[in-house]
């Protein structure tokens, strides 16, 4: 619940969302943040992407209590990122937490949450540094989480289908498992 103001008012929540920058993550998030709104009126979400990706997302219809805010295109562009995508997985991983650590310092609110993207371990030790709780999101089905949790297990049994010691490079994130 949020604190209540002198007045006896609600203040709103302040939410921050990071959605990895990916098709297949920032329209789940956007729809949760949306979904979030509908049910709970004291609710004020950050919405923050790259530059880049607020040229794609901007003009979308969202509820007036859902904003936007960029970070730099630290990124390679989304236009060109799978011709080395081990580069732009990097560069999610050490790239976007300082422009949005800098962001939070801008952000005019007190931050009560931040629900960011499960594959920005970042963000998990920016909200422990700053005493903000942070939710994860995972966007994918749960069969693909499930994979990633039981990976080792994979492994162990010898039903890993790729041979690693070869040429192949498997491009796995880092993912804290609780």
């Amino acid at each position: 619940m949020a604190p209540a103001a002198e007045n006896g008012s609600t203040s709103p929540c302040h939410i921050v969302a990071v959605p990895y920058p990916g098709r297949g993550h920032v329209n789940p998030m956007m729809n949760l943040c949306k979904l979030l709104t509908n049910r709970k009126a004291h609710l004020l979400v950050t919405f923050v992407v790259t530059e880049e990706w607020l040229g794609f997302i901007g003009s979308e219809e969202k509820p007036d209590s859902i904003q936007f805010a960029t970070i730099p295109n630290v990124l390679p562009s989304e236009l060109h990122r799978a011709a080395d995508m081990p580069s732009f997985v990097n560069a999610t991983q050490t790239k976007m937490g300082e422009p949005f650590e800098r962001l939070l310092d801008r952000l005019g609110a007190t931050v009560n949450i931040i629900i960011a993207d499960t594959f920005l371990d970042w963000a998990v030790e920016i909200g422990n540094r700053r005493n903000i709780p942070v939710a994860s999101m995972w966007a994918m089905p749960a069969a693909v989480f499930s994979i990633f949790h039981h990976f080792n297990l994979l492994v162990q049994k010898g039903h890993h289908p790729f041979d690693v010691s070869g040429e192949f490079i498997l491009v796995t994130f880092r993912i804290r498992m609780i």
